[in-house]
């Protein structure tokens, strides 16, 4: 008897297996998933990302094609290494790809994702969108705050020019990074980030804190299972920020409200309100089209510094690397900038579209630099993609770093050649743009979702590398070249400080 059920047991398991296995090989044929390299156990394919990400996944492409799939941890993703398959999943199939995958991290420092950046795409998103180009990064605020950022770039100059008559090596990159903090600073909460200022020198601290801990590799996002488990420590260290971050933007909301009760007390005009000014009003008011938490204007605010700062000052960092490594570059960008502006007035943003081979110099730093060196999505349903199924809630990511070295598309892709961006005379092309309508150069990401700073970090990048040029040449120390190497990050920051001695080239000195 007890022979006989075990039997039956049997036959039903052998039965269930097969059909399993039937009805496994009959669904994998139905939704064809694109090549794929053996994985391993839980852990799937994380092994072979390597230290540096995008060109870990860059090797795989190349052995594997344009697209493959990809399991990290329990994640399934796809990754587009191509031209042709960027424009796939960010144009042709957009409307499947507008989400950006909730990350453990940035979805606690964002107050549960409450910001504007990782909010999912929606009536919220549209809102904040709407918001952030007409009352931060629109063509009328931007003029309005030129002043600020031509203030802020001469205050730069004059600290490199201390450096200069001093002979003393200058930390290139975290100037730049002050001089980014300064600009979003002064524009969204009307005060900078300088030493003396201990609130405002907090912001600066806290920005580079949460984006690190922004771009580190949290286990709970890949792993299912250590979900409720702080395996790395990063809880404390989250929490920690984050209270810090609070505690200061209390103040400062705090001292915007008074001021704005008072306003209203004296009945003057609202002239000349900031960012969080604006975002107090729409917090307050009970009519508006959305309404808003603190902890929504606390994030969206954490936003304009966690975008604002790390890509303008690495783009510009990488820039004057290259050209210390390329003086025959700096030479030339000297002719057009002397020969356009002259030595006695410093070289300004309203110049830069007389610049051409300035322009280029920009863009062929963010070709082989970009500062988002992959456009992360997630599906929000399923869809095909060159004769692949890809299934709701799979990662994409977009391999902007391998992209803009494409053999296929650039000539020469890994040598620092600004001409390649200057249109030929007479050709009837025209220069290559950076707001993502071509995809084999997408160095702000493309469609709806592309970054919205776009306008406002070429303007800064320009006129600061345009006037560095103008105003100083370097000396490396030993008097080599600079080391290009990259470190893991969300921004692709160098993996060694760009440190200098600037020699002052003209005098009388044009930024006084």
């Amino acid at each position: 008897m007890i022979m006989a059920s075990f039997l039956e047991y049997l036959v039903f398991l052998l039965i269930w297996l097969v059909s399993f296995i039937l009805f496994r090989t009959i669904f994998t044929k139905r939704r064809s998933l694109p090549p794929s390299p053996r994985a391993l156990p839980i852990i799937g394919h994380l092994h072979l990302l390597g230290r540096i990400p995008h060109q870990g996944l860059h090797k795989l492409s190349n052995r594997y094609g344009p697209l493959i799939h990809l399991f990290f941890g329990s994640i399934p993703c796809v990754v587009a290494s191509s031209p042709e398959m960027a424009k796939e999943f960010l144009k042709t199939n957009e409307t499947s790809f507008l989400n950006r995958p909730k990350m453990a991290n940035v979805d606690y420092l964002t107050y549960g994702s409450t910001d504007f950046a990782m909010a999912p795409y929606g009536p919220y998103w549209k809102f904040m969108k709407k918001l952030c180009m007409t009352e931060l990064l629109g063509g009328r605020i931007l003029e309005q705050n030129l002043p600020i950022r031509h203030d802020e770039i001469k205050r730069f100059l004059h600290v490199v020019l201390s450096k200069a008559d001093e002979g003393e090596e200058l930390d290139v990159g975290s100037e730049l990074v002050r001089l980014s903090n300064n600009i979003i600073s002064r524009m969204a909460l009307k005060r900078r980030c300088s030493e003396q200022d201990e609130e405002a020198h907090m912001v600066r601290e806290l920005v580079g804190e949460m984006n690190e801990l922004a771009g580190k590799f949290n286990f709970t996002d890949m792993f299912w299972f250590c979900k409720n488990f702080d395996l790395q420590g990063y809880g404390k260290r989250l929490k920690e920020v984050r209270d810090r971050y609070d505690d200061m933007m209390g103040k400062i909301i705090k001292e915007h409200e008074d001021a704005r009760r008072k306003r209203i007390k004296e009945r003057e005009g609202d002239d000349g309100l900031d960012l969080l000014d604006i975002l107090l009003d729409i917090y307050e008011d009970e009519g508006a089209e959305i309404k808003l938490s603190r902890e929504n204007i606390k994030s969206f605010i954490m936003n304009m510094f966690g975008a604002g700062t790390d890509t303008s000052s690495s783009t510009m960092s990488w820039a004057i690397a290259e050209l210390i490594n390329h003086p025959n570059v700096v030479e030339k960008a000297r002719e057009e900038i002397d020969s356009v502006v002259g030595k006695s007035r410093l070289v300004g943003e309203s110049d830069t579209a007389n610049l051409p081979y300035l322009q280029a110099i920009v863009k062929e730093t963010l070709r082989l630099h970009p500062a988002g060196p992959m456009v992360v999505r997630e599906s929000t349903e399923e869809c095909t993609i060159n004769g692949y199924t890809i299934p709701a809630k799979t990662r994409l990511f977009v391999n902007v770093w391998a992209i803009n070295r494409d053999p296929n598309h650039w000539e020469n892709p890994l040598e620092f050649q600004p001409e390649r961006f200057l249109a030929e005379e007479g050709s009837g092309k025209s220069p290559l743009d950076v707001r993502g309508q071509h995809f084999h150069f997408l160095p702000f990401g493309s469609g709806r979702r592309i970054c919205p700073g776009t306008t406002l970090s070429l303007q800064v990048v320009q006129a600061t590398v345009a006037a560095i040029i103008q105003c100083f040449d370097w000396k490396v120390r030993g008097g080599g070249s600079v080391n290009m190497e990259e470190a893991p990050g969300i921004t692709v920051p160098r993996a060694h400080p760009l440190v200098c001695v600037p020699v002052a080239r003209l005098s009388p000195f044009p930024a006084t």
